[in-house]
């Protein structure tokens, strides 16, 4: 048996990636995309005939300038989502603009137009994840969302601040950024870290063990992945979003593969419940230099890529 096949065993495995072609080559439960990896598949030739599809819908539209441009971008938004879902079995996510990050109520309006939008095309809620920032602002947003039964992916985090405001805020599902924690640390250290010393790993299995020794429902997907290192040490988390390329590393490779995580060893696990309010999850997360920093960085790269397809969006109108 593969790695991947093996992996399949322990925790669900979701496609990390805006590219419907490798999607279907390794046949994960659920997908994730984002700002950049639409913008990615937005430049293949592939998948031109979808932005235009969704630049002629608009075409004899009243709207005009950014309002336009606004809606195109949505639009191409929602036909991936409906194409991503035509190869998945389970549920896509799909994010609201970086630049809402620190907005509740325009969060809470753009995340309701995503629904609205998949529920015309006949797509039931509880297939989509709308993503967003972990930012207060973000989990706030969600909160409120998900007494709606608009369903949650809290992206962009790395702090364990974050992971607890998100599980007090009764949000479906997480994704800590397992890579982008091993960036920050082993440029600080200068350590290239393997399995369990990795911090990126560390980070992901402790929320796991909270969430599970005090009974959280929220899901744990870990995200951001750079060797299948990582991945193999978090075997048995409720979700892994994994790119192709990894995937394909993980279909080749046959060493076997074992249980990292699982319900009873997380409620053994040495922790303290805590509870957060504004001050509180402000205070926590700052008190951790690399999560503010990786926070900041992934909020300003994908508002950067919302841009770029707002430009690819405008030269073709």
């Amino acid at each position: 048996m593969n790695q991947l096949d093996a992996l399949k065993q322990y925790t669900t495995v979701v496609a990390d990636t805006g590219d419907f072609a490798a999607m279907q080559d390794y046949l994960p439960q659920d997908a994730t995309t984002n700002p950049s990896l639409i913008l990615q598949a937005a430049t293949l030739p592939a998948y031109e005939p979808l932005i235009a599809q969704a630049v002629n819908e608009f075409k004899d539209s009243n709207l005009t300038g950014s309002a336009k441009i606004e809606a195109i971008l949505d639009r191409i938004l929602i036909i991936f989502g409906l194409e991503i879902l035509k190869i998945v079995p389970g549920r896509v996510s799909t994010e609201v603009d970086a630049r809402l990050s620190f907005d509740t109520a325009g969060t809470i309006a753009k995340a309701k137009e995503l629904i609205a939008a998949y529920e015309a095309e006949g797509i039931s809620r509880d297939r989509i994840l709308i993503k967003m920032a972990s930012t207060w602002e973000g989990i706030k947003a969600a909160e409120e969302l998900e007494k709606e039964g608009i369903h949650c992916n809290l992206t962009l985090l790395f702090s364990f601040a974050q992971a607890v405001a998100c599980a007090e805020a009764k949000v479906q599902l997480i994704s800590p950024f397992v890579g982008r924690i091993y960036d920050w640390y082993k440029k600080d250290s200068g350590i290239d870290y393997v399995g369990d010393e990795d911090p990126g790993v560390q980070s992901v299995q402790k929320i796991y063990n909270y969430y599970k020794k005090f009974g959280y429902a929220t899901e744990v997907m870990g995200a951001s992945f750079r060797n299948i290192g990582q991945i193999t040490s978090l075997a048995g988390c409720d979700l892994l979003t994994i790119s192709p390329n990894l995937l394909a590393e993980l279909q080749a490779e046959t060493a076997e593969l074992t249980e990292k995580l699982n319900v009873k060893s997380a409620q053994e696990a040495d922790l303290e419940q805590i509870s957060l309010d504004e001050a509180g999850f402000r205070f926590l997360h700052n008190e951790d230099p690399m999560a503010v920093e990786k926070t900041a960085e992934g909020i300003r790269k994908f508002a950067i890529d919302i841009v770029k397809l707002e430009k690819l969006v405008a030269d073709k109108i």
